[in-house]
């Protein structure tokens, strides 16, 4: 007989059974679809050799205005501005305390002892030292992080190992930054873990102490940025993210001359280097206020209208003005800036800034529902009045803000419940809200892709979009996906653009994982789905820069769509790139076909190995089956099915090299499946549409 073309429909299908979806394809890893057939996804490759800590939830690009490329980048444990290769650390500091003699040493052990009834830090937190006299052998100076042992100690490890048991440490200076936060989502059970009334009498309902998210937007060259939970951070791009070395005349006042300019109002820490001592007159981390600008000198006073400080004495060695960004709240002439928030966006044009699920006008607790805006023009101005457009309004369909993002001349905020949609009207209202969808869900703050003006996002059962109207994203992969899926994981879903290619990427964590390890993908343009394997935190696809950006497991920061292996570390690593294909009729479903040539059709188009290849699996089977009932070890990587199970009867491994015309091969079956993988270094490939040559072998 001719030869059969085998043509397969585009997308994965995974709502049907093996046999139902006939004709298409049934499983994928690092594969995409371009025209309607699949091919290996570009590799990545890491954009510095350095690393950062913890684990990253958050991205964001612009341009300064002196044409420098930066990208935030929030983790668990810090904040970053990566420029250059370099990530620098502006994490905002929290409390500066002096202590008296707390450090305590055991002989030959690198642990020291802090004892510090502050309080108010946490497992993992960061403190910065300054000032300390030797103990122990030891000079302690620079950051540590904290491991707690008690209400009012902790301990930090040292660079080198004491030499005696002894206490000391002198005057010491300590300058602790905002609390760490949990790096997935950490179950709490028992007294005081679940809402006020949850749960038996007696017994209490769990809860979850959620994961660190930051939200974080540019504002022109500046940065506003905060934790969800936390307050609002500001860095400043025109003080710049390495600290600044600055001199002090002994005047009166004190005129302090810095390496940058700074603005009235803004608050400053100072510290020496190593060393080095500041300026008599200024304490180390205590926060100052920048007055009288001029060019690059200044005063400083301790309050914004109190008393200009005077030093008596000048700075022994290197004394710096730290880069850290400092909390909105603290700014000189800020009023009614909101001390927590849950998520922060600046709209587009005209520039107000929003706090979205935040503490009311003159309150400390936070209101899910509340959004509250700044004046327009003005970050450091959120109290209402006659003569500005500072504001406020409050949702009323759901229970909390989830997330919220700008679109075409209007902000879209999402509760876990509705789709809302904010346009500037002007004063007095300045901010009016349409609802725009209802009975919806959101698995997180990070879980909605902006595309060509329509909002796509992951709710907790099925996919939506957002053009105009509110729809269900139909989803070829819905049970896939959601069947298999780690509920109290949620928050860790991260979405993006993929725009050379026409994506949506979810990452997100599989049912028996803490972790993000799955991705689902959907093309918007050719309208079908794909999924793999692949642990991404956080992603971000920018104009501003050539490739999309993602964050990854190993603390660092890689380009995809450049080269075509993981180069997320030192050594490159092979892309294992694989699609199954449903079964599908050799003949009419009930006669035996035997296939004796093939005619694959994989072009290698941009592979930079020498002799690039992939393998082609043939899975004849006897019968057909949404499982595959495996006999032999080259099967033992293929999916098996709990319901019902297809026979196979005879695998064929047909390597494919770049110049391979036909292959010769002995299979035979009723049904079969179809498997392309390649596993080197070096490989692209797109599949085409392969013909068998075969001939009628019997019924049994």
């Amino acid at each position: 007989m001719p030869l059969k073309k085998i043509a397969f429909k585009p997308g994965v299908n995974r709502e049907n059974t093996r046999y139902t979806n006939e004709g298409g394809w049934y499983e994928s890893d690092n594969i995409r679809f371009r025209q309607g057939t699949p091919e290996k996804i570009g590799g990545w490759t890491r954009i510095s050799t350095t690393s950062f800590l913890g684990i990253c939830r958050s991205l964001w690009n612009w341009v300064t205005l002196g044409g420098i490329n930066l990208i935030g980048a929030g983790t668990n444990l810090k904040f970053y501005l990566a420029a250059g290769g370099a990530y620098n650390d502006i994490t905002p500091f929290r409390n500066d305390v002096v202590l008296t003699n707390p450090f305590a040493t055991v002989n030959l052990s690198t642990t020291v002892t802090v004892t510090d009834a502050n309080g108010g830090y946490i497992n993992g937190d960061f403190v910065t030292f300054y000032g300390a006299t030797a103990v122990g052998g030891l000079t302690i100076f620079g950051e540590y992080q904290i491991t707690t042992t008690g209400a009012s100690t902790y301990t930090i490890t040292a660079t080198t190992a004491a030499t005696s048991t002894t206490t000391g440490g002198g005057t010491v200076y300590a300058l602790y930054q905002i609390n760490v936060g949990p790096a997935y989502a950490v179950p709490l059970v028992g007294w005081g873990a679940g809402p006020w009334g949850g749960g038996p009498w007696g017994e209490g309902e769990a809860s979850t102490d959620a994961v660190r998210l930051w939200s974080q937007q540019n504002y022109g060259e500046d940065l506003i940025f905060g934790p969800r939970e936390g307050a609002i951070y500001y860095w400043d791009a025109t003080s710049g993210f390495i600290s600044n070395t600055f001199s002090a005349t002994v005047a009166t006042p004190t005129v302090i001359t810095a390496a940058t300019e700074y603005i009235n109002g803004t608050p400053i820490r100072f510290a020496p280097d190593s060393g080095a001592t500041l300026p008599l007159g200024i304490t180390p981390g205590e926060i100052y206020y920048v007055r009288n600008v001029s060019g690059f000198t200044f005063n400083i006073s301790l309050t914004f209208t109190g008393a200009l400080i005077q030093v008596t004495g000048a700075a022994v060695g290197s004394v710096r003005i730290l880069a850290n960004a400092y909390n909105l709240a603290d700014f000189g002439t800020a009023t009614g800036v909101p001390t927590q928030q849950n998520y922060l966006l600046v709209s587009d044009v005209s520039r107000f800034v929003f706090a979205f699920g935040c503490n009311d006008y003159g309150a400390t607790t936070v209101d899910p529902m509340l959004i509250r805006w700044s004046d327009q023009e003005d970050t450091y101005n959120w109290t209402p009045a006659s003569t500005n457009q500072a504001g406020f309004l409050r949702l009323s369909r759901g229970s909390e803000i989830i997330t919220a993002a700008q679109s075409r001349q209007e902000v879209l905020v999402w509760t876990d419940a509705s789709l809302y949609s904010l346009q500037y009207v002007g004063a007095p209202i300045v901010w009016g809200s349409q609802l725009v969808g209802e009975n919806i869900s959101i698995v997180g703050q990070n879980a909605v892709a902006y595309a060509n003006g329509v909002s796509y996002w992951m709710g907790k059962d099925k996919f939506y979009k957002y053009d105009g109207r509110t729809q269900t994203l139909n989803c070829d992969l819905r049970r896939y996906v959601f069947s298999d899926i780690n509920t109290s994981q949620y928050a860790q879903v991260c979405s993006g653009t993929n725009e050379g290619f026409n994506e949506i990427w979810w990452f997100y964590c599989s049912a028996n994982s803490t972790e993000i390890d799955r991705y689902v993908i959907y093309n918007y343009v050719e309208n079908v789905w794909y999924y793999g394997n692949m642990a991404r935190t956080a992603w971000l696809d920018s104009g501003l820069r050539n490739h999309p950006l993602a964050a990854t497991y190993y603390n660092n920061l890689v380009n995809h769509e450049q080269g075509l292996d993981d180069n997320a570390t030192a050594t490159p690593l092979p892309i294992t790139a694989s699609i199954i294909s449903a079964q599908f009729d050799l003949d009419d479903g009930h006669n035996f076909m035997f296939v004796w040539r093939v005619l694959p059709d994989i072009t290698f188009e941009g592979s930079t190995a020498v002799s690039p290849g992939a393998t082609m699996y043939l899975l004849p089977l006897k019968n057909s089956g949404s499982g595959y009932s495996v006999n032999t070890a080259t099967n033992s990587n293929h999916s098996v099915a709990n319901d019902s199970f297809a026979s196979i009867t005879r695998t064929a491994t047909l390597p494919i090299e770049q110049f391979t015309g036909q292959v010769f091969t002995r299979v035979r079956g009723r049904q079969m499946s179809m498997k392309i993988e390649s596993t080197a270094l070096g490989v692209n490939w797109q599949l085409g549409a392969p013909r068998m040559d075969m001939r009628q072998d019997g019924r049994r």
